[in-house]
């Protein structure tokens, strides 16, 4: 494989068809995401490339649950020229495979209301309106398990290993190597990577971008680590809570506003150094952060991970340096000042996660929303009635609870836009209620 995508560069057409002559590319997967977040594809043989490229490929919408009813089905996928990557493994019958995210759109040319990615870019559209991008860094741990002889993923852990141990404890490092490799040949700049604090569990973190190209990493991301731990018959997986009793994967957070090619968070004369533009995204952040949890947690076994005991972040609070709060500011100041939240999981939709937390700074510098007060001491030490005497209080404790607060939200609408709220919170309450009505081990030991 010849080609590496370049950050911030958009091939031609004639460039892309060049690419797909030079490296003996049989096949193009044209991705989006659903509602949910999942992956989704239609392939192609690369003898259709004109077609791809003049935006003639299409999808039946009545088949993607959330988006289209039967009779208004038909719809189009626009791929996004500047996504377009050459898979770094062998695919489809061992053949060279493409793949290029596509923004999925109506018969009639417009943009899709409940195309994740097009919803992000409206609001996009509507901060850049006020002068401001997006810029998000997201951290996403994962498991890896062991399969059994009939390819089924089981819950034994790939190794013991624990918080940033090394080989041969740590039996991921060479797996942990490939993933890197396979994604910086897709274009991704890794910025570290490392064994996490449970066994079995580990962290790949690459650079920060704006807000669509970040989301379209994430999704790469999970859809690239899947692949290379599929090659090593292993399992990878971004569930929240698989086993009880160790900590769950996250997926932090790191966002950022710049405006006219600056950092807006950061002014070295203000207090912390943190522009008004922080300070009132924090303190939307934190008068909201219960209404749109169930878009950053949005499975049942989210709130498995956001339970005390585990290093997970569930007291609505912020700090410079706590990391026992929700939100935290990390030391580094000038280009590189932002705020990270800490709650979202990887399970995520990251393009309805971004499309809330930038809606959210938005609404938070135009109403002047001041947060209270940092919590500087360690939230986890104090009893309930000490956080309550002091105004923390704690994320919704399930996803029935989140679903509860979410519907009341009007930000989070706003953020969403009427038909992805509408369809994600329907789809949600399907999921718990399904939930709700199972009897579990747990109630069959304890009860039967």
């Amino acid at each position: 494989m010849n080609y590496i995508p370049e950050h911030g560069k958009t091939l031609t057409k004639d460039e892309i068809k060049q690419i797909i002559c030079e490296n003996d590319i049989h096949l193009i997967r044209l991705q989006f995401v659903d509602i949910n977040g999942n992956v989704k594809n239609l392939c192609v043989p690369s003898s259709q490339i004109d077609k791809v490229l003049n935006n003639e490929c299409m999808l039946d919408g009545s088949s993607i649950k959330g988006f289209r009813s039967i009779e208004t089905s038909d719809m189009y996928f626009y791929p996004d020229l500047a996504t377009f990557a050459v898979l770094p493994w062998k695919d489809a019958g061992n053949k060279n495979v493409a793949r290029i995210i596509c923004d999925i759109h109506n018969a009639d040319g417009t943009p899709f209301e409940g195309c994740p990615r097009c919803n992000l870019k409206r609001v996009i559209k509507e901060a850049q309106d006020m002068g401001y991008t997006l810029n998000a860094g997201p951290e996403a741990e994962f498991f890896l398990f062991k399969r059994d002889e009939k390819g089924k993923p089981t819950l034994e852990t790939h190794d013991d290993a624990y918080y940033y141990d090394v080989a041969p404890d740590d039996k991921g490092e060479d797996i942990r190597a490939q993933m890197v490799d396979a994604l910086q040949k897709m274009g991704f700049e890794i910025e570290a990577s490392h064994h996490e604090a449970a066994r079995g569990q580990h962290e790949i973190d690459f650079k920060y971008a704006d807000a669509i190209t970040t989301a379209d990493n994430v999704v790469t991301f999970k859809y690239a680590v899947k692949a290379v731990a599929d090659k090593h018959n292993l399992h990878a997986t971004f569930m929240p809570k698989p086993i009880f009793g160790i900590n769950g994967s996250g997926m932090h957070c790191n966002i950022s506003l710049f405006k006219d090619g600056k950092n807006a968070f950061y002014d070295e004369n203000a207090p912390y150094q943190l522009s008004s533009e922080a300070m009132y995204t924090i303190g939307s952040m934190m008068q909201n952060v219960s209404a749109f949890t169930a878009v950053c947690n949005p499975l049942v076994n989210s709130y498995k991970r956001l339970v005390p005991g585990y290093e997970a972040p569930v007291y609505i609070a912020w700090s410079l340096a706590n990391r026992s709060a929700l939100i935290r500011v990390p030391a580094k100041r000038g280009n590189a000042t932002r705020v990270e939240l800490r709650s979202p999981d990887p399970t995520c939709n990251p393009y309805l996660v971004f499309a809330v937390l930038l809606t959210c700074a938005i609404e938070g510098i135009k109403n002047k929303i001041e947060p209270p007060k940092q919590i500087e001491d360690n939230i986890y030490d104090m009893s309930s009635q000490q956080r309550l005497d002091r105004g923390i209080y704690s994320l919704p404790g399930s996803l029935n609870e989140a679903l509860y607060l979410m519907k009341k939200s009007e930000l989070v609408k706003k953020a969403l836009g009427e038909h992805i709220f509408n369809e994600f919170v329907s789809s949600k309450e399907k999921e718990w209620d399904n939930y709700r009505i199972r009897v579990t081990d747990w109630e069959l030991r304890h009860y039967l």
